[in-house]
């Protein structure tokens, strides 16, 4: 087992790489997905270490949950795994709405326990902001499931830096999800030094910007519809991006590693970030995220890959 890091201020404590799951019966998120591929690349995490699994209600919808569920109770070692999940889309009809009322988590608690087949969930996300309930509110709401062990540990995702401030106004939240990459390097203004003041551990989501960031791609790739719209592919960002990249791959080939590790390992030298949650969809690339935690960066490194992607 390698060795196990805190996140923030919770008593959770796993391996510094985790497993983002929204590719494990994520059906309405990829198309065709492959649930037994789903079923052997959480299989294959946990049997080498992987003991952070991060899902979601909306994965699916349920299905990833439902997943995890049984192959965590499978694997009869409930006490060593430790499952993120998070809530907060509700169908209304065939609409879906953003709900963080304190009724609402309350419910989301209860069904995403009965579909991991498990007494506690470790760490519960508020998934999205709702536009109407003041984040202390539905914050104070799953304060009161963690008093009552339903839940261990208590994340917002995707609020806004105020929404932050006021979630956390009596100090009960534990973790922030936010997008941050090396080429999305937002958080580091306000974020990143508030999460740190206040011992809450930042969980970046896209770190790897879409497969931009592990190497594979030049001017000449095939891009998918979903990446055209991206951004960071267009025109000459596209290719400033691409040299950047390049720069990195000369340190991953001294160190005989690829450049999605040593971006990975970057990402772990930050204080604010404790464990990072790259997904997967096959057993052999879980395998080969795991190589991220072989890389040792030195002090020099770790300011040259921050100055090739300074803003």
């Amino acid at each position: 087992m390698s060795k196990q890091t805190r996140i923030g201020k919770t008593d959770l404590y796993v391996n510094p790489l985790g497993l983002g799951t929204n590719a494990v019966g994520g059906h309405n998120l990829f198309p065709n997905l492959d649930e037994e591929a789903g079923r052997e690349l959480v299989q294959s995490g946990l049997e080498n270490g992987i003991n952070f699994l991060d899902t979601a209600f909306i994965y699916g919808p349920k299905r990833s949950e439902e997943i995890i569920g049984e192959i965590v109770k499978e694997s009869g070692n409930r006490s060593e795994i430790v499952i993120a999940t998070k809530a907060a889309h509700k169908f209304v009809g065939k609409e879906i709405v953003l709900d963080n009322s304190p009724a609402f988590l309350q419910q989301a608690v209860e069904e995403s326990l009965q579909r991991l087949q498990t007494d506690y969930i470790d760490l519960f996300y508020i998934h999205f902001p709702d536009e109407d309930t003041p984040k202390d509110e539905a914050v104070g709401a799953l304060k009161q499931l963690k008093d009552e062990g339903k839940i261990r540990a208590i994340g917002v995702s995707n609020f806004s830096f105020e929404q932050l401030k006021e979630a956390n106004k009596d100090g009960y939240v534990d973790v922030f999800q936010g997008e941050y990459n090396l080429l999305s390097r937002g958080a580091e203004e306000e974020l990143f030094p508030y999460t740190m003041e206040h011992h809450i551990s930042f969980v970046p989501f896209y770190p790897l910007a879409s497969g931009l960031l592990t190497g594979k791609y030049n001017e000449n790739s095939e891009l998918s519809e979903k990446n055209r719209k991206r951004p960071q592919f267009h025109g000459e960002v596209f290719q400033q991006n691409l040299e950047k990249i390049e720069k990195v791959r000369k340190i991953a080939i001294a160190k005989g590693a690829e450049v999605a590790h040593v971006v990975l390992a970057w990402y772990l030298t930050r204080d604010a970030i404790d464990v990072i949650i790259p997904g997967a969809k096959r057993a052999d690339q879980v395998l080969h995220n795991l190589k991220t935690l072989d890389i040792q960066l030195t002090a020099e490194e770790i300011q040259v890959i921050d100055q090739i992607f300074q803003k």
